[in-house]
C-alpha cells in the first residue's frame, strides 16, 4: 500500500486522493519529513543532551532541548523514587516527540482543519502501557481538557491519541522501513532523478542571463537583461524602478528568438565596496563591423543603486565576423584577476584560417583570457599578468590564459567546502558543443580544450584530432544532443541552507529545459551524474515553493550567501517579458536554525521601490488562488505545540487546498471511472514553444478507428495476450499511423498516453521493442521530451513528425493501469 505523507497530512491517505495525486505525478508521493513549523528537519549544530535519539536529524536544536529537558524535572519533581523510575522514561518518549523528523505527523499539525495536538500520537499497545503505568502525568504533560476527561478511561484515552494513519503512531513509526529509508537524503524518483523545489524570486524579465551580487554585505542582487538593462533588487526582493544600469542604445542586439548578441555579462571589482568599480561584456556595431565589447564602469557618487552612465571606458574590443558565439562570460576568480571568455568567431566548425581561431593563440577569439584591471586609473587599462603561461611565446597574445574552446556559456568559481575549503578556486565552465555533445570542463592555466578538433570526448576534425601535439583537456562530462543542445553551466553549491547539495555541480541545458548535477567522487576520481527534476507529488507543496519552471534555462548564479538560483525564459528573446528568476530548494533537509543568520547592511534608496509579486504556482494540483506568505524566517524559534505554527495567511491556504482536495475526493467517489477508452481533457501546466491546441480525443481502444482520425490519437498494439492497458505505443500523425521511438523516453511521457487513453495510471515506460517492432509502420516521433500534463505526444518537444534517427527495435511501449501496481 502507497502512503502520501506531506504537509497536508491525512486526507492524503486516501486510496482516492492517492489516485488523483498519481494520475498527475506518475510515480507515488514519497514520505517526507517534516518539523512543526512546516520545514524539513536538519542536523543540530550542538548535540542534544535531553533528546538524544534525534542528535543527528531532527526538528530540535540545543536551545529546544533545554527547554524540555526544563519541563520533564518540573513534572518529574511530582514523583517519589518508584514514580520516577516507572514513569521518568514515558515522560521523556513524549516530550522528545516535538524533536522526531515526523513531528508534523505525530501532533497532526500538518492538517490546518484540526487543532494541534499537545500530545503525540501514540500506537495502541503503547498508549495502553503508559496509561496503566503512569496516567497520572497526563495532567502534568498536557492542559487539554478533553484529556484530563479520559484520564480515568483507557480505550477513550487511547482513542484519543490514535492516529488516522497508523504508520505514523509512536514508537512503531521508528521501525517502519518506509519512513526511515534514507531519511534526510534528496530523494529520487524510481528512475533516479533527484527531487528538488524552487521559490521563484523575480518575474516579468526580457532574457534574464546575468544575476550578481556586489559582495559589499548589502545583500543586493543585480540582475541583467540581454537588451542591456540592470537591476537592482534588495534581499526582501523588492525591485527599483529605476534602472541600475541602461545602454540600451548602445548593445547590439534584436528581438529575434536564439539571437546570442546583446549584453551578455556583468561582474563586480573584488574591492567594488571601496573602488565602486564593475564590468560589463556587449555587443555593439561599428559601421558595418559587430565587435564584442569589455568596459569599466563606475557607481555614481551620488546614488549607490545607479551606476554613473558617463564612467564607461572601453577595456577591449574584438571582431566578431559572424553574428552568433558571441561567448559573454567576465568574471573574477580568487587570484583577483580579470576573466574573459570569448567564442570561436561563429559559424559552423571554426573555419576561420587553418586550424580555426580556437586553436590559434595569437587570435583572441575561442579563448579564455586574463588581465589585470587593478591599478588602472593611470597608465594602460589593463595589464598581463605576469604568470600568464604565453606571455613569453612568439606569436601569442599575452591574455591567453587557456585556449581550445568554442563558445562557453557561464562559467563559475568554486568556493570550496565550507569546512575543509577543499576545491576553492576551481573554474567550471559549460562549452556549448557543435553537431553532437555538449561539455563541462574545469579551465586550468595554459591548457588547450580540444576544439575544433575535438567535440567532447570524440574527434570532430579528425586530422587535427589525431595530432599528437594537440595535448588536451578532456572534459570532466559530456553529454549528447539527445538530452540537449545548449549547455548551460552552473556552479557547485556552497550555501549554507542545504548542506545536502554541498560539492554537487548544478548546471543545465538550455534548449532541452534538463536540469543536471555532478558530483565529484573522491575514490575514482570522476564525476558522477544525476539528472534532476522537479518535486512529484506534494514534495513542493510548502507555503512558497513551487515544482515547475519555464523551458529555456539561460543562467545560473549565487548569491552573496552562497545559494543558488537560475534564470530561465518561456520565449527565447531579447524583448519576450516572459524571464523568471528561481531559488533551488531541498525539500529534503535544511541547516539548523539561526546558522544561515546573516544581518545585510543597510541600503539607501531614492527611487520607488516595487514589492515582488510571484505569479507562478505548483503544479499537478489545483491550488487555491490566494497565495500564502512565506514560512517565518529560518532563524525565527519554533513555537512550542501550543502555539501557532504558521501565520494566519498560510493557515487559510492550506485550508482553502484541503477544501478543494477534499470535495476532488467526494466527487471521484461517487463518479464511476471512466472506461478505458476516454478522457477529458487534463489540466494543462506545460509552457512549451509554439504548443499546438487541439480538441479532447475520444477513442475506442480495440475499436475499429474512426474514417479520419484526428492528429495525436494514440492506440496500443503488439501485447501479446491483447491486454488493452499495455503494448507499443502508434500515433495518427499527418494523415498516417507510426511509432514512436524510446530516445528519451520515460514516464511523463508514458503518463500523456496513459490518459488519453482513460487510465490513471503510467505504470511503466517500457523500451528497446517489448511489444514487438512496428515494421508495417513509419517512426513518427524521437526524442519526445513530456511534462507529463500535455494533450497528446504532439504537444511535446520532439524533433518533428517523420524526423528520427533510431530503427524499430527501439520501439516505446507503455503499460497503463487505474491501480498503482504492474499486474505482471
Amino acid at each position: 500500500m502507497l502512503y502520501c505523507c506531506d504537509l497536508f497530512g491525512r486526507v492524503w491517505h486516501s486510496p482516492i486522493i492517492r489516485l488523483y495525486l498519481f494520475a498527475f505525478f506518475i510515480a507515488p508521493v514519497f514520505l517526507h519529513p517534516q518539523c512543526l513549523d512546516f520545514k524539513p528537519p536538519f542536523k543540530p549544530q550542538d548535540d542534544l543532551q535531553f533528546c538524544a535519539m534525534y542528535r543527528n536529524f531532527g526538528c530540535c536544536d540545543s536551545a529546544k532541548d533545554q527547554e524540555l529537558m526544563a519541563k520533564f524535572y518540573k513534572i518529574m519533581d511530582n514523583f517519589d523514587y518508584y514514580g520516577y523510575a516507572n514513569c521518568a522514561g514515558y515522560v521523556q518518549d513524549l516530550l522528545c516527540q516535538e524533536c522526531s523528523p515526523y513531528a508534523a505527523h505525530l501532533f497532526d499539525a500538518e492538517d490546518p482543519s484540526t487543532p494541534i495536538r499537545t500530545l503525540p500520537g501514540l500506537c495502541p499497545d503503547y498508549c495502553s502501557q503508559f496509561w496503566l503505568k503512569c496516567r497520572s502525568t497526563i495532567t502534568l504533560l498536557s492542559d487539554d481538557p478533553q484529556l484530563a476527561e479520559a484520564e480515568t478511561d483507557q480505550d477513550r484515552f487511547c482513542q484519543h491519541l490514535e492516529l488516522e494513519d497508523p504508520d505514523y503512531c509512536y514508537p512503531h513509526l521508528l521501525s517502519n522501513k518506509q519512513l526511515t529509508q534514507n531519511l534526510g537524503r534528496v530523494r529520487a524518483d524510481p528512475e533516479g532523478c533527484l527531487q528538488l523545489c524552487l521559490e521563484e524570486v523575480a518575474n516579468g524579465l526580457r532574457n534574464p542571463l546575468a544575476m550578481v551580487y556586489a559582495n559589499d554585505g548589502t545583500h543586493r542582487f543585480f540582475i541583467a537583461e540581454q537588451v542591456g538593462l540592470v537591476w537592482t533588487y534588495l534581499p526582501d526582493r523588492s525591485k527599483l524602478e529605476k534602472p541600475f544600469l541602461n545602454i540600451t542604445k548602445a548593445v547590439l542586439t534584436s528581438p529575434w528568438e536564439g539571437d546570442e548578441r546583446g549584453f551578455l555579462g556583468l561582474t563586480f571589482h573584488p574591492n567594488y565596496k571601496y573602488n565602486g568599480k564593475l564590468y560589463v561584456y556587449y555587443s555593439v556595431e561599428i559601421g558595418f563591423d559587430e565587435r564584442i565589447r569589455i568596459s569599466e564602469f563606475r557607481i555614481s557618487p551620488s546614488d549607490m543603486n545607479v551606476v554613473d552612465h558617463s564612467s564607461e571606458r572601453i577595456i577591449l574590443e574584438v571582431d566578431e565576423p559572424a553574428s552568433n558565439h558571441n561567448g559573454g562570460m567576465v568574471m573574477f576568480a580568487d587570484d583577483g584577476y580579470l576573466y574573459i571568455f570569448t567564442g570561436d568567431g561563429g559559424m559552423a566548425g571554426d573555419p576561420f584560417g587553418k586550424y580555426g581561431n580556437s586553436q590559434n593563440k595569437s587570435a583572441l577569439l575561442g579563448k579564455v583570457l586574463r588581465i589585470d584591471v587593478d591599478d588602472n586609473d593611470r597608465g594602460p587599462l589593463y595589464r598581463i599578468p605576469s604568470d600568464n603561461p604565453f606571455v613569453h611565446e612568439h606569436g601569442a597574445r599575452p591574455e591567453v590564459y587557456a585556449y581550445g574552446v568554442r563558445n562557453m556559456w557561464r562559467c563559475s568559481v568554486d568556493r570550496g567546502d565550507p569546512l575543509t575549503k577543499e576545491g576553492k578556486g576551481r573554474i567550471f565552465c559549460g562549452d556549448v558543443g557543435q553537431n553532437k555533445f555538449e561539455e563541462i570542463d574545469i579551465i586550468e592555466k595554459g591548457r588547450n580544450y580540444g576544439w575544433r578538433a575535438k567535440e567532447g570526448f570524440s574527434c570532430y576534425d579528425k586530422k587535427l584530432c589525431a595530432n599528437s601535439s594537440l595535448d588536451d583537456v578532456l572534459p570532466i562530462y559530456a553529454y549528447p544532443h539527445k538530452m540537449g543542445k545548449s549547455v548551460t553551466g552552473g556552479y557547485v553549491y556552497r550555501g549554507c541552507e542545504y548542506p545536502n547539495l554541498n560539492g554537487m555541480y548544478i548546471f543545465g541545458d538550455f534548449m532541452s529545459g534538463r536540469m543536471m548535477s555532478l558530483q565529484e567522487n573522491r575514490n575514482t576520481g570522476q564525476w558522477d551524474y544525476h539528472e534532476i527534476c522537479m518535486g512529484m507529488g506534494l514534495t513542493c507543496a510548502f507555503p512558497g515553493l513551487i515544482n515547475n519552471y519555464y523551458q529555456y534555462i539561460i543562467s545560473f548564479a549565487e548569491d552573496e550567501a552562497g545559494e543558488l538560483y537560475f534564470m530561465s525564459t518561456g520565449v527565447p528573446s531579447a524583448t519576450s517579458p516572459t524571464g523568471v528568476v528561481y531559488k533551488l530548494v531541498d525539500p529534503s533537509r535544511r541547516a539548523p536554525p539561526r546558522k544561515c543568520h546573516y544581518d545585510p547592511l543597510p541600503v539607501r534608496v531614492k527611487g520607488k521601490l516595487i514589492k515582488f509579486k510571484p505569479k507562478e504556482t505548483l503544479t499537478g494540483v489545483e491550488l487555491p488562488t490566494k497565495r500564502p506568505n512565506l514560512s517565518p524566517p529560518e532563524e525565527t524559534v519554533r513555537p512550542h505545540p501550543t502555539e501557532s505554527a504558521v501565520t494566519e495567511s498560510d493557515k487559510d491556504w492550506l485550508q482553502e487546498l484541503m477544501d478543494i482536495l477534499k470535495e476532488q475526493e467526494a466527487a471521484a467517489v461517487t463518479t464511476t471511472l471512466p472506461p478505458t477508452t476516454t478522457t477529458t481533457k487534463p489540466p494543462r501546466h506545460t509552457r512549451r514553444k509554439h504548443r499546438r491546441k487541439k480538441g479532447k480525443h475520444r477513442s475506442e481502444s480495440g475499436s475499429a478507428p474512426a474514417a479520419v482520425p484526428q492528429n495525436g490519437v494514440v492506440r496500443l498494439a503488439g501485447d501479446e495476450q491483447g491486454r488493452d492497458d499495455r503494448g507499443r505505443v502508434e500515433i495518427f500523425a499527418n494523415g498516417e499511423w507510426g511509432t514512436v521511438c524510446d530516445d528519451l523516453w520515460n514516464t511523463k511521457n508514458a503518463a500523456v498516453v496513459c490518459r488519453q487513453l482513460g487510465f490513471r495510471f503510467a505504470l511503466k515506460a517500457s523500451k528497446h521493442s517489448e511489444f514487438g517492432e512496428g515494421k508495417s509502420l513509419r517512426i513518427l516521433l524521437d526524442d519526445v521530451q513530456c511534462e507529463g500534463t500535455e494533450e497528446s505526444l504532439l504537444d511535446c518537444q520532439h524533433t518533428g513528425v517523420g524526423m528520427h534517427n533510431c530503427a524499430h527495435y527501439e520501439d516505446a511501449g507503455v503499460i497503463c493501469g487505474n491501480s498503482d501496481y504492474v499486474d505482471a
